[in-house]
């Protein structure tokens, strides 16, 4: 994952006033690993090898957006 990225997220998590812990609860994982994820790429927050390869190869790079509102049905 690169800075960006990991900043793009951090920031969504404080206006959304949501804690990481809190983050690690709705998405039923530990704190530690909410943490680890969003660490800087030395320590654990690193895009898994093969994605990063298939990233690399075809000359792309992931961005964070907000989503799109949806419509009601």
């Amino acid at each position: 994952m690169n800075e960006e990225i990991r900043k793009a997220i951090q920031e969504v998590l404080h206006q959304k006033r949501i804690s990481q812990a809190e983050l690690a609860r709705k998405l039923e994982k530990t704190p530690q690993e909410i943490s680890r994820a969003l660490k800087d790429p030395v320590r654990g927050g690193k895009i898994p090898e093969l994605w990063q390869n298939i990233l690399d190869e075809l000359d792309l790079e992931i961005v964070v957006q907000p989503r799109a509102k949806r419509k009601a049905s």
